[in-house]
């Protein structure tokens, strides 16, 4: 899965529309090939962030749980953690 792409549920303070279109662009981003499309696709492409932001939405809006929302900075301190542990193990990894 694209490590762009967050879970974005269960969240304290809960998750903004900014952030769930953001992944709907990464998504249509990742699976079309395009970063920015050309003029001629830009109507589909900018209709399917709409779609697919608007799904995710309606998703997250009906998804229940008993677990307690996760904290935005607890969970950003750990997905920073991962990257310098990968980063720092990418550097002392031999080359091949």
């Amino acid at each position: 899965m694209c490590r762009n792409i967050r879970p974005l549920f269960n969240f304290d303070p809960p998750t903004t529309d900014d952030e769930i279109r953001g992944a709907a662009l990464q998504f249509v981003r990742k699976i079309s090939g395009f970063n920015k499309p050309s003029k001629v696709n830009e109507a589909v492409f900018r209709t399917a962030v709409d779609r697919i932001a608007a799904a995710s939405r309606d998703l997250i809006n009906h998804l229940e749980t008993k677990a307690q929302p996760r904290k935005r900075n607890e969970e950003a301190s750990r997905t920073l953690d991962r990257a310098a542990h990968r980063s720092s193990r990418d550097l002392t990894s031999p080359r091949r």
